[in-house]
């Protein structure tokens, strides 16, 4: 997996959860459910560009690399955020970001302040950490302190 960048299964997690996505050059993403998870795609402005038509938005592969593909209607993809861009979602929010040595692993651990109180999301990869505190956003749901199911990813 690229670094700073969160795996396939949180990032269909987030696209379920309702995390909107507005495509931009810079940005990656996969095709999930065509074999194709672990192919991550980037924006560009030469390569894959985005194509606005009366129906929506579509993806278009304009590379010899791409071959196979023309276009995907852009609901059939899925975004993997950057850790920059995660952080930017979580808002006034975000607190910190904390990084603990664990005996031999590291911890990334993100915290969060708001009117509902503190919260704090724990993973291996600072990405994830993020991940998992905006996806607990998302669902609205209170609490998601560490120990809390889903709060944290098994390292």
């Amino acid at each position: 997996m690229l670094g700073g960048v969160i795996s396939v299964d949180l990032a269909l997690r987030l696209k379920e959860a309702g995390l909107p996505w507005e495509p931009a050059s810079g940005d990656r993403f996969v095709i999930p459910h065509r074999d194709m998870d672990s192919d991550v795609f980037t924006l560009s402005d030469m390569t894959i560009e985005v194509h606005d038509h009366p129906t929506g938005q579509i993806i278009g592969f304009n590379g010899t690399t791409e071959w196979a593909l023309d276009s995907v209607d852009q609901p059939e993809a899925c975004w993997l955020p950057a850790e920059h861009q995660l952080r930017e979602l979580l808002g006034e929010r975000f607190t910190r970001l904390e990084r603990r040595d664990v005996g031999e692993e590291t911890v990334h651990r993100v915290l969060l302040l708001d009117a509902e109180g503190a919260d704090a999301f724990e993973a291996p990869d600072a990405a994830d950490a993020y991940a998992l505190a905006l996806l607990h956003h998302l669902s609205g749901a209170r609490g998601g302190s560490v120990g809390t199911e889903g709060a944290t990813l098994p390292a």
